[in-house]
């Protein structure tokens, strides 16, 4: 859980975060734009609105081409990002146009309605804009971002279906460091990358061509499902002409970061750096040492150092992660 109470995950002051603050403030963004829950703390940057993390979920599973998701407390604002959200106004503009004409019988869903009847909504609402004025469609892309690398979303995909009914209960920022003494998969060397799993979501780092202590210092970003599992961390020798060679995996325990994000639920900006919880090394667990859960300069951070597990040589591999868990209430 990282709550950067700072300022927007923004260091220092900026004219852009003020501005930020000051749009967040107003009363029509008191409230999730979309099911009217208190305090929401994501934003859709490009289509201007504020939102509850549960429907935050919803709107991550759109994909950054119908809507780009930031956290306000997380995430890195660009100038132009802010800019955006100021130009639409606030969640009361931004409804005056996506919600101008709900049919008869559509009912707008609130804090306590299912996943099911938030996604249909959402879809609704800004995927396939059936509550528009006649007429009227609102092109959601970011003129100045180059094409989204994923596909568009269809109707038919059952398993993107299926992926935006998941019920998310927060988010986890893991940052990928480095390996250590990584297995040899080409003629002296690899040319490692990582993919992280958790549930039906997969983030991967970059590839690093030729190298068996790599550092990638990268950011990816996982929803927590609210029937999670361990993450697993596979390590891949990337191949041209052949499937990519498998250099090890760890099995990562959710478990410690969450119980831990839970206890510190309230204000922890408002915290001393602490150590409120703890991973511990055993037999069992690819951790090298202990891992303690740690409240430092207002989020809530883990360390990990791991040694990867079915492979030939000892491999160690770093990282450190964040989030924000559980809900926001």
């Amino acid at each position: 859980m990282s709550r950067n109470l700072s300022g927007f995950g923004i260091d220092g002051p900026s004219s852009g975060k003020r501005r930020l603050k000051a749009l967040l403030a107003q009363s029509d963004n008191r409230k999730c734009a979309d099911c009217g829950a208190p305090d929401p703390k994501w934003a859709s940057a490009n289509m201007g609105v504020f939102l509850c993390l549960k429907c935050c979920g919803v709107h991550r599973s759109l994909g950054t081409h119908v809507s780009k998701v930031l956290s306000v407390t997380l995430d890195e604002w660009s100038d132009y990002e802010i800019d955006s959200m100021i130009e639409v106004g606030g969640n009361a503009s931004a409804n005056s146009t996506y919600e101008a004409h709900i049919p008869e019988g559509v009912s707008k869903p609130g804090p306590d309605s299912s996943h099911h009847v938030l996604t249909q909504f959402i879809r609704s609402k800004y995927e396939f804009q059936e509550f528009l004025k006649p007429g009227l469609r609102i092109s959601s892309s970011n003129k100045k971002d180059p094409p989204p690398l994923e596909a568009s979303f269809s109707r038919s995909s059952s398993s993107q279906i299926s992926e935006g009914m998941v019920e998310f209960i927060g988010m986890l920022k893991v940052k990928v460091i480095r390996g250590t003494n990584l297995a040899i998969r080409d003629m002296l060397s690899s040319d490692p990358y990582v993919i992280l799993t958790l549930g039906h979501q997969k983030a991967q780092t970059s590839v690093i061509p030729s190298n068996l202590n790599p550092i990638w210092n990268e950011e990816l970003m996982l929803s927590v499902p609210q029937d999670y599992g361990s993450i697993k961390l596979q390590v891949y020798d990337h191949d041209t002409f052949s499937a990519d060679d498998i250099m090890g995996e760890a099995e990562i325990d959710l478990q410690p970061m969450i119980t831990a994000a839970s206890l510190a639920s309230g204000d922890v900006g408002m915290l001393c750096d602490m150590q409120i919880g703890k991973w511990l090394r055993s037999n069992d667990n690819a951790l090298i040492r202990d891992s303690p859960v740690k409240i430092m300069d207002g989020k809530i951070k883990q360390e990990l150092s791991l040694k990867l597990q079915n492979v030939e040589c000892g491999a160690r591999w770093k990282w450190n992660w964040s989030g924000s868990i559980p809900l926001d209430q």
